[in-house]
């Protein structure tokens, strides 16, 4: 237990500056927006207490609205995937549950259980932040086109992520 606190700090600390620096200045024709960040959230231990998961949430949701001038929209969308995280856990559950020492991780899962937990949470954390950005209905179909582009490349990053790094 120990050993996952650096661990999960130095992953906090990367996935923060790699999204300010490298991420935040990408975007295709302004419906693409890749946030890589969440995937500290996704990786969290499944024996991480509640109050922890949405401490860790606002810290990481905080820390990208600092550097991104847009105070609050990343914190609120950070901290309802934190939210809802052991709700899906729960819901995608193996037959068996979870082992304890086991991390989310496609190495442990599969592909097909660690997709479905990902879409599900990038899905809903991006739904909130782009709807908590345009704010109006107006607009409701083209921020739903931008919330399903953002999702999809934002999976695609965190699935490749867990092939480049995360290898057997």
């Amino acid at each position: 237990m120990i050993n996952l606190i650096p661990r999960n700090l130095l992953r906090f600390i990367i996935l923060i500056l790699f999204q300010v620096l490298v991420l935040n200045n990408i975007q295709f024709s302004g419906y693409v927006n890749p946030f890589l960040y969440v995937l500290f959230i996704l990786l969290l231990p499944f024996e991480t207490p509640g109050w922890l998961l949405l401490v860790s949430g606002f810290l990481l949701g905080m820390s990208i609205d600092i550097f991104s001038g847009t105070l609050g929209m990343h914190t609120t969308a950070s901290v309802l995937m934190a939210y809802v995280r052991p709700y899906v856990l729960s819901l995608i559950a193996p037959r068996d549950g979870y082992e304890s020492g086991t991390f989310p991780r496609l190495y442990y899962f599969g592909f097909k259980w660690f997709l479905n937990y990902t879409i599900i949470l990038v899905f809903l954390h991006h739904l909130v932040l782009f709807y908590l950005e345009v704010f109006k209905l107006t607009e409701f179909f083209s921020t739903f086109l931008r919330v399903i582009l953002s999702s999809f490349f934002s999976v695609t990053l965190v699935m490749l992520s867990q092939y480049i790094i995360y290898r057997k």
